[in-house]
């Protein structure tokens, strides 16, 4: 019956992280048009899916820790999957569990490459944002951190389309 419990928790931690996946792909589109709007619509599906996400989190681990209890394990032990598996006798449950597993395993890989890739997306976006910047308005006179005297480059930074001096 734990086991069951625990094999379903998984089952709807991998379901919210398929619609996150989804998410994921909408937000790539976002950035990659540049619909800020959009993005920001898309952020806050994303903060409501992780909150549901947390509680899922929490059900898994209830999960688990009935289960332990089935099986005569007293300790509140953080086990992973694959040991929990070596608590399971019955090859159809044992295999229910593992390709469970493998389901959200995959889940998850592929959406940290997705948002891998977001990160770097925007990443890019805000240097390309930066050096237009830069061209509009030229470097600032003096930096805002620290450098040393004998540091200096030789000149004064790059002169953008607007003169801020006159």
């Amino acid at each position: 019956m734990a086991l069951q419990a625990l094999i379903d928790s998984l089952g709807q931690l991998e379901d919210a992280h398929l619609t996150m996946l989804e998410w994921a792909e909408k937000k790539r589109n976002a950035i990659m048009e540049n619909q800020v709007d959009e993005l920001i619509g898309i952020l806050n599906q994303e903060s409501r899916i992780v909150k549901q996400i947390e509680k899922l989190e929490d059900a898994r681990i209830t999960a688990c820790y009935a289960f332990l209890q089935e099986r005569g394990v007293k300790s509140q032990l953080n086990l992973t999957i694959t040991e929990l598996s070596r608590l399971v006798f019955d090859p159809e449950e044992k295999k229910a569990l593992l390709d469970m597993q493998k389901k959200l395993s995959n889940t998850l890989y592929r959406l940290k490459e997705l948002n891998d890739l977001n990160q770097k997306l925007i990443e890019q976006s805000l240097t390309f944002l930066d050096y237009s910047l830069d061209l509009l308005v030229g470097e600032p006179e003096q930096a805002a951190t620290y450098q040393h005297p004998a540091d200096k480059s030789g000149g004064r930074g790059r002169p953008g389309l607007f003169d801020t001096r006159a």
